[in-house]
């Protein structure tokens, strides 16, 4: 099953090259078109993400309020999840359906040199590269600095900056970001740079088109969102009646006249 997924992941990424002539073009039109497909969910987790700023304030009052309670902590966190109807865990789907074209892609360039002699169609020896910008694409930024020295390997660590920097551009974009999150993010990009320091260049292409896909349909939704809001206050503002205090004057007793 996985060699034939492989096999699949192949085959599409050869179809787009029948017609771009270019590897690495390729696997940036399959990035687009996976993410056209799985953008249905990946708009649910954009919204989640929303919701989780709105509630941000609310969460770090209970933080606050019971500080040495985590328990309660916990059972006062659900009652705001329960009624703003949220869904922590709806925000990891997009990332989880990644994960298994992120691995076969992996495999498939890895082996990509056998992929196309076993297809026949192309003339052997033939070397993936995207527009010559990146020369091989099966190539890691490791092997490449190992073998060929600074200078060649500086396109490729460019795409491994961008691969770890995927992690933290989300985050920068939330308002109410807290520093133990940032702390973490901070940790997983430098565990992504030694990830990607040993990864082919095309599943860092991959991911990078991804990733900047990704950040785009944020910022978009993220606007849109805010101008629902925006605009259901104002209606709710229209519908609400002005209250008008009257304040009352004290009556001044009038002078009696003298007979």
């Amino acid at each position: 099953m996985w060699h034939a997924f492989q096999l699949g992941i192949f085959y599409v990424i050869e179809w787009f090259y029948s017609f771009s002539h270019d590897w690495g073009m390729a696997i940036v039109l399959i990035t687009i078109l996976f993410r056209i497909l799985i953008y249905p969910i990946t708009r649910k987790q954009f919204k989640s993400t929303y919701q989780m700023q709105k509630l941000q304030p609310k969460l770090n009052e209970i933080k606050t309020k019971y500080a040495g309670d985590t328990q309660r902590q916990q059972e006062e966190t659900m009652k705001i999840y329960k009624e703003a109807k949220f869904n922590p865990l709806s925000g990891c789907l997009p990332m989880l359906l990644q994960m298994p074209i992120f691995m076969a892609l992996y495999w498939v360039l890895r082996g990509l040199p056998d992929f196309i002699a076993e297809s026949g169609k192309f003339t052997s020896g033939l070397t993936p590269s995207f527009y010559h910008i990146v020369s091989d694409l099966t190539l890691s930024p490791k092997e490449v600095f190992t073998t060929q020295g600074v200078l060649p390997a500086l396109i490729y660590v460019l795409l491994v900056v961008l691969f770890a920097g995927s992690m933290l551009v989300p985050l920068l974009m939330n308002k109410n970001r807290e520093r133990q999150t940032l702390i973490m993010t901070g940790v997983m990009s430098i565990f992504m740079i030694w990830i990607g320091w040993s990864a082919p260049a095309g599943v860092l292409l991959y991911w990078d088109v991804s990733s900047l896909i990704g950040v785009g349909q944020q910022y978009a939704s993220k606007k849109l969102l805010e101008r629902k809001d925006t605009i259901a206050e104002e209606e709710v503002a229209d519908i609400t009646p002005v209250k008008v205090e009257v304040v009352r004057k004290d009556k001044k007793s009038r002078p009696k006249k003298s007979k």
